[in-house]
């Protein structure tokens, strides 16, 4: 294939919103794709790390999950008389799977109609030319997204172990596991294999959920724990090696020595660059994390060259952002646009067995950037109405933590929201709406909640962080007052 100077080449699968948006504004549109497969052998269809092997079957399985906590923890105190509840892997993961495939054919029904010549092949940069398409463009964009890492130093890490790339088509029950890392990746793979009813561990170097907000963190590991998932703390594996009956033998930092059916490392994600030749081409790159350097256009050193989503060393690893992104950059190539994609107050959801939903700035970064003195907190914990460890007989904390971060010498303008508890994430896009639009402490204390809620908690935070008294409630029914 061979196209004319002046026409445009989008190199692939994350980049399909800005393929698309380009397309529709004119531009010729070439669309390289390819899946190189995981350490297991791996591979996937069309629509990137996202609809594949990410926030879809993540959220699906999380859901399924959850499912089975209800069922276990509620079905009793309102009536309901279970037998023994048994889950089938197998049918997850054909569920999980059918939804994804039809995705893929939407998306590929959606690149015929947006007139995108789509191909999928493997390639590489040399000037303006790839190795298994000729081609030449006017403008390339890079946007092949990011994969986990896997330790180098962790003898038969690579050979035994296997990532998020290959949970969610598993083709075996998973079994006893250990989940290597502390990202949010490691603690929902965490999370919903355990509440699936199986027996996982989790190996954490330091911290949990690094750059999160660490109270918010911390709940979301306590909650983890009083629902099973052993944490040990300081202790990473040293060595991997296979049994004869398939099981995996691990050797801790520690000397100690366990046995696991599966060991899944999210210990991380580096830029998908591999045999992309980006070198020849002398591209700014971050080396630590194989990320392009791009400017606030979106544009890499080269002017004719592009990078956007998680492969972008500017960009979240939020598909949602890196959708936004390419359709920004399309828009400004193709009709004359002037947008810039802001990447300030960033909405996100973890999707944790207590789910965490945040936008903005961290206790802990509102500090270092605007100084302790300057910063306001505003904060409760309370439970669930639905969940309360008052009417059941189950041995858990507080549910739920709302946390507004307010800047005290701006009239109290929120710079963070948190929140911990059921449906984060149709909580925190609301909120970030409004912290988008500049909303303050007093718009909150304002505005009239929905009863009982959780989320009408955040139109009654009285007790700051730094008044020293508790920020228990108590009483109340769920985020609201009865009275």
């Amino acid at each position: 294939l061979s196209l004319q100077q002046g026409k445009h080449i989008y190199v692939c699968p994350g980049g399909m919103a800005s393929a698309k948006e380009a397309a529709a504004n004119g531009a010729k549109v070439l669309l390289l794709d390819f899946v190189k497969p995981s350490n297991q052998g791996t591979k996937w269809g069309l629509g990137g790390t996202c609809v594949n092997v990410g926030c879809v079957p993540k959220k699906l399985m999380h859901y399924a999950g959850h499912m089975g906590s209800l069922f276990k923890l509620d079905s009793g105190p309102y009536g309901w008389e279970l037998g023994q509840i048994k889950h089938d892997w197998d049918k997850l993961v054909n569920t999980v799977q059918s939804h994804i495939h039809s995705l893929n054919f939407s998306y590929t029904v959606g690149l015929r109609s947006s007139k995108v010549k789509y191909i999928n092949v493997t390639y590489y940069l040399k000037g303006d030319k790839t190795k298994e398409v000729d081609v030449t463009g006017k403008y390339i964009l890079i946007a092949t997204g990011c994969r986990p890492n896997i330790p180098e130093d962790v003898e038969g890490a690579k050979e035994l172990s296997i990532t998020s790339d290959d949970i969610f088509s598993l083709k075996k029950a998973p079994g006893k596991t250990l989940v290597v890392g502390a990202s949010y990746v490691a603690l929902e793979c965490a999370g919903f294999l355990n509440s699936l009813g199986y027996d996982v561990s989790v190996a954490v170097r330091s911290i949990v959920l690094r750059g999160f907000d660490q109270q918010c963190a911390n709940k979301v590991k306590t909650f983890m724990i009083e629902q099973g998932v052993l944490f040990l703390d300081g202790i990473l594996p040293k060595k991997l090696t296979k049994e004869t009956n398939g099981q995996i033998k691990v050797l801790f930092s520690n000397g100690n020595t366990e046995i696991y059916d599966t060991v899944l490392y999210a210990t991380g994600r580096k830029g998908d660059i591999e045999g992309l030749n980006l070198q020849a081409l002398n591209i700014n790159m971050d080396k630590n994390s194989n990320k392009i350097i791009t400017d606030k256009y979106s544009c890499t050193n080269i002017t004719s060259i592009f990078a956007v989503g998680d492969v972008s060393f500017k960009c979240p690893e939020l598909a949602p952002v890196c959708i936004k992104a390419g359709e920004i950059l399309a828009r400004r190539l193709f009709k004359k646009s002037n947008e810039i994609m802001d990447y300030t107050y960033i909405p996100t959801a973890i999707y944790t067995p207590i789910e965490y939903g945040s936008c903005g700035y961290s206790e802990e970064s509102a500090y270092a950037t605007f100084g302790k003195e300057n910063v306001e907190i505003y904060l409760q914990e309370f439970n669930n109405l639905e969940i309360s460890k008052d009417d059941f007989d189950i041995d858990i904390g507080s549910t739920c933590l709302s946390k507004l971060i307010c800047l005290k010498n701006q009239e109290n303008i929120v710079i963070g929201f948190h929140y911990v508890g059921p449906n984060a994430g149709e909580v925190t896009q609301g909120m970030a709406l409004a912290i988008k639009l500049k909303v303050k402490k007093s718009d909150f204390d304002t505005c009239v909640g929905i009863h009982p809620t959780d989320a009408e908690s955040f139109m009654n935070l009285t007790i700051t962080l730094s008044s020293g008294l508790s920020f228990a409630a108590k009483g109340g029914c769920g985020g609201g007052k009865c009275g």
